[in-house]
């Protein structure tokens, strides 16, 4: 047969696109059945037709498959496989296809053939240069061994080549099996071999195969910065506002800013320690002190546990939890003032309950404790004395844990088999600041609601006594006014959210879930005074007016004292306008209010209640009498004849009655003098300057922030009060403005970290605004594309999209106690301005053609076909009624307009760093991801842009677990 003719039938198959099939049915003419093909006019004609075309072609590349795997398994024919290689050798590094996405996947599945075929054919020639050396000729097995692993590694070496081999993986998993076992095989033969070269060149090439599944997963991390002002911030948020969050949500929440900013878990660790301990320092004395330190000691060391999970390997995350310890002791100034703080050594506790978590070997913890004492002994010497006999608080935290759980099981009897023992109980966790441990304990390890919720059952267990003699009466009292009095002073701690039980249908709501919703005071929550619940049956009124202003002191024995709590506001108004026309006179009033707190306080806090209620709707000159009333029922009773533990109710009734009235006593710029307990009951409240504009006091304090470089609790505070005062929109509004008013990019990075943190007040809300509204605003108004000129743009697009990220991977998770208290924006706003499908266009998409002259640059997704807007979201049918997904969808809307317009500029730029950082934080494009919400048809856009032009970037913005997705990725790279 003649070269020649063969040539020319490659080129007929060329020009007329034969298909394997047809191939083999033409190729019958040349080779008689049975005759062995001529490999090497193959190889000669195909090389030649590879020259005549402008690149080499997919389809030569299936033909040299289908003789490969039809003919050519005799890895002995050096000649044969020497040809085969210099094919192979033409091709391997450039690579590509401009038709059809399925013929690009044709063009994965053949690389991963000849892939195949040429690990076979490496493990046959290290075969054979084995069984050489053992008959003393090498020579011709290493020459071809030599010539694959060149090969081999010339192929691998290309991204463009291991992005496609990924896809077709994808496509084939049992082919990449068979890789998998070839691998394996050639490894075994090569570890016998005595060549170092081929041996190191042959285990470089194995790493390439095995990095291809994980190509998108390597991430270089920071390991030139030492500070992380992010982990800084959300540490101390949570440790001040949100102690009873769940352990998962933080977790989750910290790993997303570990792998965001790419954070090695040694330094990440140690960031989170010193936030800790700066936490600590700084926190206000008595409860917040209390609830930093079981934050610290309690729930961080079981943040850390989940972390470990997390990790890779156990092992490997214990080295670096001692290696952050390492760094952590070199902070000794940081420490002593811990120490100093806290009045004992803060490293050997928290050292102490890592080893029992198994976070440290015992030999780490105890060679850490040497390296700490040895330390401590030239700390300033602490004044012993005052503090010498004060047990430290991180003492009585951990003690307090297993008490929590001792006191649950109490509460877990049948109360009237023994209501004194229980109450013994209680009396002692009155006492001191036994109830503020307790609660910080149970608070941090997640038993707050648990602990609630036994309270609220015997609140309602005390609510009425039938015939009963004085002393079960009493003691039935004292129950539910403790019970009553330790829900309020939780729901003020900790948010009444830890109070509220799962709604349940047909079930009862318990009374003091009634009363916290519709009856007490809290931020931000109004209060109307004439509100049924304050309105009672009117005869049970006239009782309990005539039992106050006659009585001596109130009764107990068979006192329905839910009904008591309830109609006091409605006799309350009755002695108020009685006093305000003279029927009583002021010693009357004295006589009613010592006998509404004389007995059980919880009379008292619901009176209180109403007045403040009562007071916000009264003129100026009408508040004098109610205030006055307040100031009665506030101050102490100098009484022998009050019932047990009275001294320790009445300071937490107090505290409750201080924060109820906070609110109304500065509108009305009154003072009442509470009871002082020696310590600030509301360390945080009030921080805001008299009579300053907000937005100034926001920008000040953003610039104060920005300048230290790192968030405390104070300003967090303060950052949360201006969110609740001015809402999301304007908080958020401004803030960005603030971001791209920097010029220095270390300035804005920092902005950007810090920005972040502090939108974890409320990461939800935020990110709908940034990304619905403020974003858009940006991107399609030309008057404001300066603004997003790098590098604050470069800052802007980082933090879109950490927000992002970050909302969408929690949100369906709940809301925090913090967020839950603000405002949540109605679903109906983002379904107006986002309508579900493209057959409407949205508010959004009206405004992107408005400040065009074009209509084309930024047009509609309905002035393109239905496919334009076709994303991955939609296949894995993700729901778009919720708000996050609407704005999610719309903004790769836009971005895709923006990326097929002719008009360039700082926001095709923006574009391009916001999909950057996609790429940089994202491990894969895959489901679940916010890239799902891309449309297809802006990878291809994407890859003309030089930046983007690259295939880990294809690969990361695409979603190929879907077949779709899998051909969009092949055709874009296939195109590079």
């Amino acid at each position: 047969m003649k070269v020649v003719n063969l040539k020319q039938a490659i080129l007929q198959a060329w020009k007329e696109r034969w298909s394997d099939y047809q191939w083999a049915i033409n190729m019958k003419k040349f080779f008689p059945k049975g005759a062995t093909w001529d490999i090497l006019n193959l190889a000669d004609a195909l090389l030649e037709q590879a020259m005549i075309g402008p690149s080499p072609n997919p389809l030569i590349l299936s033909y040299l498959k289908y003789a490969i795997s039809s003919q050519f398994d005799d890895f002995s024919r050096d000649l044969c496989v020497q040809a085969l290689l210099d094919i192979m050798d033409m091709f391997c590094d450039r690579l590509s296809c401009h038709g059809k996405a399925e013929e690009c996947i044709g063009l994965c599945r053949a690389l991963l053939s000849a892939l195949h075929w040429l690990l076979r054919c490496t493990a046959a020639s290290a075969e054979r240069l084995r069984e050489g050396l053992e008959a003393g000729t090498p020579a011709a097995g290493e020459k071809q061994l030599a010539m694959c692993l060149q090969r081999l590694e010339k192929t691998l070496s290309s991204t463009k080549n291991r992005a496609l081999l990924h896809i077709a993986k994808l496509e084939e998993a049992s082919s990449w099996t068979a890789i998998e076992h070839s691998l394996l095989k050639l490894g075994e033969i090569l570890a016998n071999l005595s060549n170092p070269q081929l041996r190191s060149q042959a285990e470089q090439c194995g790493t390439l195969i095995r990095s291809i599944p994980t190509m998108l997963s390597v991430h270089a991390e920071q390991m030139h910065k030492t500070g992380f002002p992010t982990v800084h911030a959300v540490i101390l948020l949570e440790g001040t506002m949100n102690l009873t969050g769940e352990t998962q949500s933080l977790v989750e929440q910290l790993t997303m800013v570990k792998r965001m900013q790419h954070i090695p878990t040694p330094l990440f660790v140690l960031e989170i320690w010193k936030a800790c301990f700066v936490g600590l320092i700084e926190s206000p004395e008595g409860t917040e002190e209390l609830k930093w330190t079981a934050f610290t000691f309690l729930k961080i060391p079981q943040v850390l546990v989940k972390l470990k999970k997390y990790s890779h390997g156990d092992k490997d995350f214990t080295e670096d939890v001692n290696c952050a310890f390492e760094f952590l002791l070199k902070l000794t100034p940081l420490l002593d003032k811990a120490d100093q703080r806290c009045n004992c050594d803060c490293t050997n506790f928290l050292l102490q309950e890592c080893g029992k978590q198994g976070l440290l070997s015992e030999a780490s913890v105890n060679n850490l404790m040497a390296k700490r004492k040895a330390d401590r002994e030239h700390a300033p010497q602490q004044k012993s004395g005052e503090n010498a006999n004060i047990q430290p608080n991180i003492q009585l935290i951990l003690r307090a844990e297993p008490t929590v759980t001792n006191i649950l099981k109490t509460m877990d009897a049948d109360h009237s088999k023994s209501p004194e023992g229980l109450l013994g109980v209680l009396g002692h966790m009155l006492s001191g600041k036994s109830l503020d441990l307790l609660l910080a304990a149970a608070a941090a390890t997640g038993k707050l609601k648990s602990f609630a919720r036994k309270f609220i059952n015997l609140n309602e267990f005390t609510t009425y006594g039938s015939e009963e003699s004085t002393k079960p009466a009493s003691v039935r009292a004292l129950l539910f006014d403790i019970s009553f009095l330790m829900l309020c002073h939780v729901a003020q701690t900790y948010g009444s959210e830890v109070i509220l039980s799962e709604s349940r249908t047909g079930a009862e709501v318990p009374f003091f879930e009634t009363w916290m919703q519709t009856c007490m005071p809290e931020e931000g929550k109004i209060l109307n005074p004439d509100h049924p619940c304050f309105r009672p049956d009117s005869t049970k009124v006239e009782s309990l007016v005539a039992l106050l202003n006659n009585s001596s002191e109130m009764k107990l024995v068979q006192m329905k004292w839910h009904e008591a709590c309830l109609s006091i506001s409605a006799a309350i108004l009755e002695i108020l306008n009685a006093w305000e026309n003279g029927v009583l006179a002021f010693e009357s009033i004295q006589k009613i209010t010592d006998n509404i707190k004389g007995k059980v306080c919880s009379l008292a806090v619901c009176a209180v209640a109403w007045l403040v209620a009562h007071v916000r709707m009264l003129g100026l000159d009408e508040r004098e009498k109610s205030l006055q009333m307040i100031r009665q029922l506030a101050g102490p009773l100098f009484s022998e004849n009050t019932l047990q533990f009275y001294n320790e109710r009445v300071v937490i009734m107090n505290s409750i009655l201080e924060r109820m009235c906070a609110d109304v006593l500065q509108q009305t710029a009154t003072q009442i003098k509470f009871p002082s307990t020696g310590v600030d009951t509301m360390p945080y409240w009030n921080l805001l300057p008299p009579k300053r504009p907000i937005k100034e006091v926001l920008t000040d304090i953003f610039a104060k922030v920005l300048e230290k470089g790192w968030v405390d609790s104070r300003s967090i505070h303060i950052f949360d009060t201006l969110l609740h005062m001015g809402g999301v929109y304007w908080f958020c509004n401004n803030l960005i403005k603030e971001l791209l008013k920097e010029t220095r990019k270390e300035h804005t990075l920092r902005a950007v970290e810090l920005l972040y943190s502090i939108f974890c007040l409320d990461m939800q809300q935020v990110t709908l605004v940034l990304l619905g509204h403020i974003l858009p605003g940006l991107l399609t108004d030309s008057s404001k594309w300066h603004s997003l000129m790098d590098p604050p743009g470069t800052a802007l697009a980082k933090l879109a999209v950490w927000c992002a990220l970050s909302s969408y991977s929690s949100h369906k998770g709940q809301a925090s106690t913090r967020q839950k208290k603000r405002h949540r924006e109605d679903i109906e706003d983002y379904i107006s301005l986002f309508p579900l499908d493209d057959v409407q266009p949205s508010k959004l998409m009206r405004l992107l053609s408005s400040n065009e002259d074009d209509a084309n640059i930024l047009s509609s997704p309905t002035d393109r076909s239905m496919s334009s807007s076709l994303s991955a979201s939609q296949l894995h049918t993700v729901n778009m009624r919720d708000p996050l997904n609407r704005v999610l969808a719309n903004l790769f809307l836009l971005i895709s307009s923006i990326l097929g317009s002719r008009t360039a500029g700082p926001h095709t730029q923006f574009v391009q760093w916001f999909m950057e950082e996609c790429v940089d934080c994202l491990e894969q494009g895959g489901r679940g991801s916010v890239l799902q919400f891309m449309p297809f048809t802006t990878v291809s856009e994407l890859v003309k842009v030089s930046a983007m032009s690259s295939p880990k970037v294809v690969l990361a913005i695409t979603d190929l677990s879907l077949p779709l997705g899998r051909q969009v990725a092949a055709k874009a790279i296939a195109a590079l």
